[in-house]
């Protein structure tokens, strides 16, 4: 079969061995599968993406020095079943799922398996178990943005948030407008939102912002102490302990740029007792000072990734129209086609989300 394929720090398109299905597993053909900014930055930083992989335990390890097919944003077709199957998913059915495979009991998650390709090819083998068919009709390539939506539905999720929070979401990204239709789901308003770009505000609008904030205009933090504070709050020390009774709203920040200085950042605009969620994916090293959240008190929550169920939880908001991922998608490419993605998606003003279309 052809696919994209990484190999010594290039894209380049080739021939690869077919996969076949053993028991437990289904062969899907790939209709399409989103360009994440995980593998932009693997594909970057191959080196630096994989040491802190394989440091910090995670399920991210590949070998650097063979190839690999990257791709975990997909919705496929099921071709075949696997010996002794249930058969619960026909053949032509259309399907997406967590993006991982089971062989016998191991576990084995796709996009960055050097063995096992991700949706940058015409096939892969998929668990039958971990399947979800595509309800109501719903296209291939909405259905596709499953996957970016629940990490931002976990993030939320992991928040914790009451009806009287105040939301900032920084960085409009995929991530960051994932979070916002998250947020305006759970019916949290206003949901303020912050990037350098025009095009990422925009869309930011689109998804369900309420207000965005251009940092090298104004500052998001100040714009957001404004939307929580009631005009009679008395800021000092002992009025917010003894004395008056009207309180600023609570705050919650999700930091969704994942680049060393945006969680002290964070820290430093943050008001007493907030919350800040770190959902961008930061592969070096950082700093921050710990007396700031020592004296405002603030929880500081990282997340990644999502639960199988939060995972069926946003494809059905997607099929059920609480989501409207269309403004999302900004380009389609063909297997020729993803190197050149990965060097317009450095460009914010370019695009959001381009799927690669194997069979284009």
């Amino acid at each position: 079969m052809r696919a994209a394929v990484f190999r010594q720090g290039k894209i380049q398109v080739d021939t690869i061995a077919d996969p076949k299905p053993m028991a437990g597993q289904v062969l899907v053909k790939t209709i399409c599968c989103g360009i994440c900014g995980s593998d932009l930055h693997a594909a970057k930083f191959t080196r630096q993406f994989t040491d802190v992989s394989r440091r910090s335990g995670s399920r991210f390890v590949m070998d650097p020095d063979r190839d690999v097919v990257f791709g975990h944003e997909f919705c496929c077709e099921v071709v075949e079943n696997g010996p002794g199957n249930a058969g619960t998913f026909k053949p032509g059915t259309l399907v997406t799922s967590i993006p991982a495979t089971i062989e016998g009991t191991t576990v084995i998650g796709l996009g960055y398996a050097n063995d096992h390709a991700g949706g940058y090819a015409e096939h892969m083998v998929l668990a039958e178990r971990l399947l979800l068919a595509i309800p109501n009709g719903l296209s291939a390539e909405h259905a596709a943005l499953t996957e970016p939506m629940a990490v931002g539905w976990h993030a939320v999720q992991k928040a914790r948030l009451g009806l009287d929070d105040v939301p900032l979401v920084i960085g409009c990204g995929p991530v960051g407008l994932a979070v916002i239709v998250a947020l305006k789901i759970k019916g949290v308003h206003p949901i303020i939102a912050a990037d350098f770009s025009a095009g990422r505000r925009a869309l930011a609008l689109k998804m369900g912002a309420d207000i965005v904030i251009d940092p090298a205009a104004q500052s998001p933090y100040k714009s957001w102490i404004d939307a929580a504070t009631p005009a009679d709050f008395n800021p000092s020390r002992y009025e917010v302990l003894f004395g008056n009774p009207s309180k600023r709203r609570p705050g919650v920040i999700f930091e969704c740029v994942g680049v060393p200085g945006l969680i002290e950042q964070a820290m430093g605009g943050a008001s007493v007792g907030a919350r800040i969620v770190v959902v961008g994916v930061c592969m070096e090293g950082d700093r921050f000072e710990p007396f700031f959240g020592i004296a405002k008190e603030l929880n500081l929550q990282f997340v990644l990734g999502y639960s199988r169920e939060e995972y069926a939880d946003s494809l059905r908001h997607i099929a059920e129209g609480l989501i409207d991922v269309a403004p999302m998608i900004t380009g389609k490419v063909g297997l020729d086609g993803v190197a050149g993605a990965f060097a317009d998606l450095a460009n914010p003003e370019l695009h959001a989300k381009i799927l690669v279309e194997p069979w284009r």
